[in-house]
């Protein structure tokens, strides 16, 4: 399965994988079925989770049914236990967005939930990042997650999400960081999509962030709050719904 797995992940392309996931890997999840582990998106429980990877495959990591991944299950904890997502009515701006969260976004927010993408068939508007459509000051809530290692131009993206936020709003925007690096890699003049995937570690990301990737957020005027939020967990916790170690969640708020 992990083999499979992967290679539909680099030779499948995203907007078809969109499209099919969701009817096909459910149907995988009944051999999957079981008690040992839980996403608290779905509510639903199984022995173990699928694998995921285009190269360093996971195991345990994809809920078949909410399609959620580590770092997914631990965004919802953390918007339930430290934000006001769940309990007010915000207007949030998702870009990139991902499927595991869409429905019950839609559900909390209504049409105030907006998704935005430059390709994806998942989303309402069809947007480029680094002009973002909407007036300045309109969203209480953006999410940008695992998008800025692949944009032209990371700075200009940020400061396209500071500049339609309200003040006061927030956004989390996550990325890939490798703590290994004191400074983010990137090299415009890269251009062959082997030579990418050697150093970014995918073919269609552009840069490989370091420890300075909060830095750069905060370089377009936002209170970056780095928040080790997954080792405060019980550990019985972080077991019964996989989630990811080392995941900072990267918390933005516009002044």
């Amino acid at each position: 399965m992990k083999n499979l797995i992967s290679y539909v992940l680099r030779n499948v392309p995203r907007t078809t994988l969109q499209k099919v996931s969701h009817f096909v890997l459910p149907v995988i999840g009944l051999f999957y079925r079981g008690n040992n582990v839980e996403c608290p998106i779905s509510g639903k429980t199984y022995r173990k989770f699928l694998p995921y990877g285009r190269i360093d495959k996971r195991d345990n990591a994809l809920c078949p049914d909410s399609l959620s991944l580590e770092r997914h299950r631990l965004m919802w904890l953390y918007l339930k236990e430290k934000t006001n997502f769940f309990t007010e009515k915000l207007k949030v701006l998702h870009i990139a967005p991902e499927l595991c969260f869409m429905k019950k976004f839609e559900e909390l927010h209504g049409n105030n939930y907006i998704t935005a993408d430059i390709e994806s068939p998942l989303a309402k508007v069809r947007m480029d990042i680094h002009q973002i459509i909407f007036e300045a000051n309109f969203f209480d809530v953006v999410f940008c997650n695992h998008v800025m290692e692949h944009v032209d131009d990371d700075i200009k993206a940020m400061s396209e999400i500071y500049r339609v936020l309200k003040p006061g709003g927030w956004a989390i925007m996550q990325s890939p960081v490798y703590p290994e690096l004191e400074t983010t890699l990137e090299d415009p003049s890269i251009t062959d999509p082997k030579e990418r995937e050697a150093i970014y570690g995918q073919d269609d990301h552009q840069r490989k962030y370091g420890k300075d990737y909060a830095d750069r957020i905060r370089s377009v005027g936002f209170k970056v709050t780095e928040d080790d939020y997954v080792k405060k967990l019980p550990k019985e916790k972080v077991e019964r719904f996989a989630l990811p170690l080392d995941e900072i969640i990267f918390f933005c708020r516009k002044s």
